[in-house]
């Protein structure tokens, strides 16, 4: 029986979880947030956080002018910026440029905030493109003076090359709206999400807001949200291979919130919150190694050698199931070496931009 409860945590958090969730809602029935804000729109500031981005930013700032939003200001934080970003920045309109010294994207982001005037406060990368009502969509949810976080829906393109994070993507974006409308989501992400001028933590500078942000701020009595009709799009890496590099930088940061940003301890959930950080999130980071203590059985072992034989094989043929096998193969290393990259080097503040997604 313990041998197998390795795959049977993985089945949970792979498939139960998701599946709990849907009857979960079938039952409870919860209210959606859909009412738009009573009276006037609340001031917002959009942040964008920028390390060298000349070749995009004049098109980010342009886009976001164009938003279908009365009150909004546009702050560039230029994160110790080598080009042209802070003057490309300036000629498309942006409203506040900050040329900053190097500290990291969430030093950049916490010193556009400090120098914001909304009242709310917006984010959003430097390469992903808001549709025109994106800001009325996010900030629709604060009508509830509960919630204290919005994160939006965003759409992976370029699906000319053998990436499946398109495919992955539609599954978590579908598990974190049952979690919204169950209690809070347990992550977000950096294309499109808000909060509430006095929501808003400073972290440590290697944690990033996508993980630290909602488990922190439900810690504090807020809720947190998914608004799926605030829709961004963002270019993908074009390869399942720079997705791997991409994933493995990503856990470098994850790996200091699970282990000392507080993300293990329970202390202040509600219940079920726990529940759904336990299941999303320490299970998920878990996985690569709840495959590795599985390999001891020997059912285990054949299971495991198809996925295997698939992920090895996508390497010469591109057929969409040996890419989706090599996708989650390469995913599940990558949690374990940016463990690992953590532990033997540290993680740096600063960010580069991964290959191909400009």
């Amino acid at each position: 029986m313990l041998r197998r409860l390795p795959l049977a945590l993985l089945a949970y958090a792979q498939v139960g979880y998701p599946l709990l969730l849907a009857a979960w809602a079938r039952l409870e029935r919860p209210e959606p947030l859909d009412e738009p804000p009573a009276g006037p729109l609340p001031s917002v500031s959009l942040v964008i956080a920028a390390h060298d981005e000349e070749a995009v930013i004049a098109g980010k700032v342009r886009n976001a002018r164009a938003l279908d939003y009365p009150d909004l200001e546009i702050v560039v934080a230029c994160d110790g910026c080598a080009d042209a970003t802070a003057e490309r920045a300036r000629e498309a309109g942006a409203d506040v440029v900050l040329e900053l010294p190097r500290g990291g994207k969430i030093r950049a982001q916490d010193a556009g905030v400090e120098r914001a005037r909304g009242d709310v406060v917006a984010f959003s990368d430097a390469n992903a493109t808001l549709e025109p009502d994106a800001l009325r969509e996010l900030v629709a949810p604060f009508a509830d003076e509960r919630v204290g976080y919005v994160c939006g829906q965003v759409t992976f393109v370029n699906e000319a090359g053998t990436n499946q994070e398109g495919l992955y993507w539609r599954y978590e974006m579908a598990v974190r709206g049952l979690e919204s409308r169950l209690a809070s989501v347990t992550g977000g992400n950096g294309a499109i999400y808000a909060t509430r001028r006095e929501a808003y933590l400073v972290v440590d500078p290697v944690m990033g807001h996508d993980l630290s942000f909602p488990f922190n701020l439900v810690r504090r009595g807020w809720r947190c949200v998914y608004r799926p009709a605030a829709r961004a799009t963002e270019k993908m890496v074009p390869s399942i291979e720079g997705e791997w590099a991409r994933k493995r930088r990503m856990m470098s940061h994850a790996w200091p919130i699970v282990v000392r940003g507080g993300l293990l301890d329970p202390r202040g959930w509600p219940p079920r919150y726990a529940l759904m950080i336990a299941s999303h999130r320490w299970l998920r980071y878990a996985a690569p190694f709840l495959h590795l203590v599985s390999l001891r059985s020997r059912s285990s072992r054949v299971a495991h050698a198809p996925l295997l034989a698939a992920a090895a094989l996508a390497a010469r043929v591109r057929l969409r199931p040996l890419l989706v096998a090599r996708y989650y193969v390469l995913t599940q290393a990558s949690i374990a070496f940016g463990l690992y990259d953590w532990l033997r080097h540290g993680t740096e503040a600063g960010w580069e931009q991964a290959e191909g997604t400009r």
